[in-house]
């Protein structure tokens, strides 16, 4: 039921069950609507001819040559042209083998970093500003060019053997008049192709034939919306009549005219001219790429569209380069750095010049003999100590951050407790450059079935007669706590799947003295659209939905089997007797009607109609004599309470006079030629009613395990959940209360209430001055009242709001006016200008953050991804998209992070994904634990980082006070060099890789744990410029009590060891160990590993110092190693170890008690939960609570999602016999002449 759409126009809101346009919907589908806007009667559909006149799509049978004319090419470079036609192979790589290195190192080299340090090199090389040698840069250059290089090329490889298998893959094409085996990328538009059972659907062809009756083609369309029940296609009669043989299919020559390529999976149309006749062409004659064939041995069809121009790919989406939050920050603090650089060079720069005019000239022995004016010798002065500081900007930063993202990577990817082992599927982490965003996630978007469900049914109870079967009893009724399932094997026909603990029901059936309960399953196992297939002695069920294949399994369980069935008649086994039953009428579902009934004639001549559908409209139906209806009523209260989709079930027995009266009208609505759904539907409403109400089903639309508890543990974290998905209204929200997303004291608003509520901020908003009203949005809440609200929108409402049919619709009916689009006004509903139409979409964006929970139903893939965008758009929030199908693929694609749902449905979302496992509630895993830690290890790194930089980079500037700002380093050359590539980086990687506050059971106890990453409150720039601060103190100390302990000292042995060689020697002695015992300090999770690295680092220090010292590398190198021997010579002084002792304990002793007072009087959660970390270990391993399902009684009724959500069925196919038509004799061809003996549907 619609109410009045809440605007000026006072027209109808759109229609909740269709899905809306997407924004490649054609001019052609617009045009009806858009002329409806106007004052004027619309006007009448053109012709068919009228109407195609238009469409470019052109597509000739079995002739390559016609698509290469040049009518139909396209302008790719300058004077280059290339045909329109797309090629079948599709290409997801980025480099070959000539273009790998040049391309890399170009985007390498768009690293800012990367960039600096190629044009420091370039300066080191010049000998008038050089200070340092050149490989003080080449060395660490290179090793991160390098390993970065590596990395993209084994991405870059996987992706080549990704599209290898796919473009390789095999199929059949007529060619030179014979079907030929060739590889899909080779397929060209036109192409006449043939596909086998179980193949997968290479490009969008248009079906002409198959080998089962009227080319009927059953297709699995998993890969496209993850949903696995089948739907069929079929081909036009008349291609189905003359193209079955090889011969035939070589000498048709159609031309194809249809549509664009465009992205939606839900239209399709064209015209097909042959034989000079033209034949119309919709989406049930199309074959889409991504779906598999079923139950059809054999078809043929007609390539339309080829690779990049198919549906499926047309609706991946932009392939976008994601980036995180911390990157950009990072990105921003090294453009920090580079003007902290500059500024200190150019004032080290200026003192040199004063310094040297005013000393520096007048000292004899600081003459170089070389004629250069004093402002020049500043000049060359900044320069130098643009080199000698170059690292403040860390060379090394970028690719240690690869490198620990890279292990992250794979601890997510072994992660046992997110590998699935029914499927053999583990978690996989497909990107390295995201794992800490997945601790920054505010929102998460997700689609419904296959995601949040099996999209498996399960018969878990019923109503019989006001009795209710499914709870554990025994075979006496009695109730038990704990039941087994009932064991089925008296039935051989069983399907072992099925389970099912109440044994009383059994008793029941099989007494035979219940005669409601017999009657109850036969109408379950007569009333349906299922088609049914042999194998083997096995029945195989295809049902148009698997609500319907669950209560046909459930009746052939308890004994009511069907068997077959044909054109006009149904068999089914009543608890091991056959019977056939003549079908006079099958009056299928619809989403106004509700309810389906078949008219069947018993073998004694009794007419019964029986009917099923949702409890609303069956009770408005019920003969007033009808039994246990209140009764019937509790119990499906009781199943809504349970989230259970229900039916209810009734029956009438129809007088031959009455059934001869409405066969005649049923016969003549049926051949109605205008409004003949609505004349069936007034035939119908004749004959169902005064019926008898047996009982009522309750299904289980199964969530996948652990779903409601993961979405709790999410929404205590912080994280608001939203469901975007294709599913109708009732079963999305049906849903909702399922997995705890909706509760029943939640307030939910709709589309209507959302756009009145939207519509009077807008007047609102119109009505204050101009300046005032967008100076500032409005900050009233839209949900001032007390409590929860949840949102549930449907596609339609959504466009509604968001002014998008409006916008296109006036667009194109402005355009064939040829008229330009004017300003709205305040009362035709249009947004004034882009300002107002913002402020929509931020007072939308507003109002669903403000709810608890949000589902959008019968959306578009466009939409999806739109939705996401609005709110990374006006939230600045981080996103996480998370699916399963073709049709979450842009929605995966728009969001910071993507998740695709692996297992049985289709691959496309997950190879479009960052991220990919096989069940929802290892999501929780991901990012509570991953994310989290993640997070938490990637900013403590990358404060260290910045912190031992600074430490080591600003001993120089203290240093240039004491050196006439000349640009000299205050440590030897290669301890420059190897300072972030050996001495320091080992500690601060195995933090970056390993740490963790708490262990992973905590983390998931306490989701509050999750705050911070959200908050960015570990990484910003506050943090960054305490880092810099403690750089600053560090250096101080490094560079001041070393300088004073050299000041009048006396050696042993009488010397004084105050030369430079010694002191370089202490102050990076002092620095090493200092960084690396603070490194300690800020470890939370010791391992021997990390302790290794530490005493290894100090080792490896000391190390490569004695040796670079010693006099035997001097002889071979002497003008590269000039230290000799002063590493032993200051060493073997106590005093100067006393001094790296006291210079290390100063550093330190402020930051251990600062972090004493911080953990004691200001203690972070994490900091409650590690120091209790103990106590909680012990709790976890105590509690066992078991699980119960607590009962609610009074809440809202949420029923019959089942005959609201169910889809048109089979019911036109088999009441038309188009599933059994016999085939008229072809003429001699590939299989010669066929005939269908057998008039059964047994064949799908």
């Amino acid at each position: 039921m619609s109410r009045q759409r809440a605007d000026s126009q006072g027209s109808l809101g759109p229609d909740d069950e269709v899905m809306p346009y997407s924004d490649d919907e054609t001019d052609e589908e617009l045009g009806g609507s858009s002329e409806e806007e106007g004052d004027g009667p619309p006007a009448p559909h053109p012709p068919l001819e009228a109407r195609t006149t238009d469409v470019s799509w052109k597509v000739k049978a079995n002739d390559r040559a016609y698509h290469q004319l040049p009518e139909f090419q396209r302008k790719v470079f300058l004077c280059i042209k290339k045909s329109k036609y797309s090629e079948n192979g599709i290409k997801t790589h980025k480099y070959n083998a000539l273009t790998f290195l040049p391309l890399n190192l170009l985007e390498q080299f768009k690293r800012v970093a990367n960039l600096y340090f190629l044009v420091l090199l370039i300066l080191q090389i010049i000998p008038q500003i050089t200070t340092l040698p050149w490989y003080t840069t080449l060395i660490p250059l290179v090793l991160v060019l390098g390993i970065t290089a590596i990395k993209d090329l084994a991405d870059d490889l996987a992706r080549h053997r990704m599209d290898k298998e796919i473009n390789n893959r095999k199929c059949e094409v007529l060619l030179d008049g014979s079907f030929q085996e060739s590889k899909w990328m080779h397929m060209q538009v036109g192409d006449v192709v043939r596909l086998k059972k179980n193949d997968f659907v290479p490009a969008d062809i248009l079906l002409l034939s198959s080998s089962n009756p009227n080319s009927l083609c059953y297709v699995e369309t998993a890969e496209l919306d993850g949903e696995t029940n089948l739907k069929f296609k079929m081909g036009l009669r008349v291609t189905d009549e003359k193209l079955q043989g090889e011969r035939q299919l070589a000498q048709f020559d159609a031309l194809i005219q249809c549509e664009e390529p465009n992205n939606r999976l839900d239209k399709f149309v064209g015209t097909m001219a042959w034989d000079m006749e033209r034949y119309p062409l919709d989406l049930d004659n199309m074959l889409l790429r991504g779906c598999k064939i079923r139950n059809t041995e054999e078809c043929h069809g007609l390539l339309i569209f080829a690779g990049a121009d198919t549906k499926i790919m047309r609706n991946s989406g932009k392939t976008r380069f994601k980036r995180t939050k911390i990157d950009e920050l990072m990105n921003y603090m090294v453009y920090t750095i580079f003007v902290v650089l500059i500024v200190v060079a150019a004032g080290l720069a200026i003192g040199h010049t004063f310094w040297y005019e005013e000393i520096g000239l007048k000292a004899w022995y600081l003459v170089d003999d070389k004629d250069q004016e004093v402002s020049y010798r500043g000049f060359l002065s900044f320069w130098g100590y643009i080199i000698v500081l170059n690292t403040m900007v860390p060379i090394s930063l970028y690719v240690s951050v690869e490198v620990i993202r890279l292990g992250q990577s794979k601890f997510i990817n072994w992660d046992l407790q997110m590998y699935y082992p029914e499927k053999d599927t583990p978690a996989k982490a497909r990107t390295t450059t995201l794992n800490e965003q997945l601790g920054q996630i505010e929102y998460i978007f997700s689609d419904k079935t296959g995601t949040l469900t099996q999209n498996i049914m399960a018969f878990k109870k019923c109503t019989i007669a006001g009795r209710t079967y499914g709870d554990p009893t025994n075979a006496e009724g009695v109730s038990l706590d704990r039941g087994r399932p009932v064991d089925f094997g008296w039935n051989r026909h069983a399907d072992k799947k099925f389970q099912f603990v109440d044994h009383s029901l059994v008793t029941c059936i099989r007494s035979k003295k219940d005669k409601d309960a017999l009657e109850f399953f036969k109408l379950l196992s007569l009333c349906h659209t299922v088609m049914v297939e042999q194998k083997e002695d096995e029945l195989l069920y295809q049902a148009a939905s698997p609500d319907e294949g669950a209560l046909v399994t459930a009746a052939r369980n308890f004994g009511f089997v069907f068997l077959t069935r044909t054109q006009d008649t149904i068999t089914i086994s009543e608890l091991d007797q056959e019977t056939t039953y003549h079908m006079l009428a099958l009056l299928d579902f619809n989403s106004d009607r509700k309810r389906m009934s078949i008219i069947l004639r018993f073998p004694d001549g009794r007419i019964r109609l029986y009917c099923k559908g949702a409890d609303t409209v069956i009770y408005e139906r019920l003969s007033p004599q009808s039994r246990n209806k209140e009764t019937t009523q509790n119990s499906l209260d009781a199943f809504a309470n349970e989230t259970l989709r229900t039916l209810c079930l009734c029956y009438r027995d129809v007088p031959q006079d009455e059934w001869d009266v409405w066969a005649r009208k049923h016969k003549e609505a049926a051949v109605a030629t205008s409004n003949r759904d609505e004349a069936l539907d007034r035939v119908y409403e004749q004959i169902e009613n005064n019926l008898m109400l047996i009982g009522a089903t309750a299904i289980e639309d199964k969530l996948q395990d652990g779903v409601p508890e993961t979405i709790a543990k999410l929404a205590k974290a912080e994280i608001k959940i939203w469901v975007l998905t294709g599913d109708k209204k009732e079963t999305a929200e049906n849903i909702g209360y399922a997995c705890e997303l909706l509760t029943d004291n939640m307030h939910i608003h709709y589309g209507e209430d959302v756009n009145e509520k939207l519509r009077l901020r807008q007047a609102n908003r119109r009505n204050q001055p101009l300046a005032s009203g967008r100076r500032k949005k409005a900050q009233e809440q839209f949900f001032p009242e007390p409590g929860k609200n949840a949102l549930v929108i449907t596609g339609g409402w959504l466009n509604e709001i968001l002014y998008e049919k409006k916008k296109k619709r006036r667009r194109l009916k402005l355009r064939r006016l040829g008229k330009r689009a004017a300003a709205g006004s305040p009362q035709d509903g249009q947004p004034i200008d882009e300002w107002e139409k913002e402020m929509r979409q931020v007072d939308f964006v507003d109002m669903a953050c403000e709810c608890e929970a949000v589902i959008c139903c019968r959306v578009t893939p466009k939409q999806k991804a739109n939705v996401v965008s609005l709110v990374k758009k006006y939230k600045k929030a981080v996103t996480l998209s998370i699916g399963d199908g073709a049709n979450d693929v842009n929605m995966i694609k728009t969001a910071d992070i993507g998740v695709g749902i692996s297992g049985q449905e289709g691959m496309q979302a997950v190879m479009s994904s960052d991220y990919a496992f096989a069940q929802f509630r290892f999501l929780q895993r991901l990012l509570l634990v991953h994310g989290r830690w993640s997070y938490i290890r990637m900013c403590k790194f990358l404060r260290f980082f910045f912190y031992k930089n600074f430490a080591f980079t600003l001993v120089h500037f203290w240093y240039s006070f004491f050196s006439g700002y000349s640009s000299q380093v205050a440590y030897e050359d290669w301890f420059i060099t190897l300072y972030n590539v050996c001495y320091s980086s080992l500690p601060v990687l195995l933090v970056g890789l390993l740490d963790q506050d708490v262990n992973d059971k905590l983390s998931l106890k306490f989701p509050k744990l999750y705050l911070p990453g959200q908050l960015g409150a570990l990484f910003n720039y506050r943090n960054f410029f305490i880092s810099l601060f403690h750089g600053i103190f560090t250096s101080l100390i490094i560079f001041f009590i070393p300088y004073g302990a050299f000041l009048q000292t006396m050696g042993q042995d009488g010397e004084a060891p105050s030369d430079y060689q010694s002191f370089a020697v202490v102050t990076a002695s002092s620095l090493i160990i200092t960084v690396n015992l603070q490194i300690s300090l800020d470890t939370s999770y010791w391992t021997f590993v990390n302790c290794f690295a530490v005493l290894c680092s100090i080792a490896i220090y000391f190390g490569i110092m004695f040796d670079i010292h010693s006099a035997g590398i001097h002889v071979i190198f002497p003008s590269i190693f000039t230290f000799t021997g002063a590493a032993s010579n200051a060493l073997r002084q106590p005093y100067l170890w006393l001094t790296i002792i006291l210079t290390v304990g100063v550093s330190l002793l402020p930051v251990i008690c600062i972090q004493f007072l911080h953990k004691t009087i200001w203690p972070s959660v994490g900091d409650k939960v590690q120091r209790n970390r103990k106590k909680y270990e012990l709790e976890e391993e105590e509690r066992k609570r078991p699980a119960t399902a607590a009962f609610r009684r009074g809440g809202r009724s949420r029923r019959s999602a089942y005959a609201f959500s169910h889809s048109r069925g089979y019911a036109d196919l088999i009441a038309s016999g188009r599933s059994i038509r016999r085939r008229p004799t072809v003429a001699a061809g590939r299989g010669g002449p066929r005939h269908d003996g057998i008039r059964e549907a047994e064949n799908i």
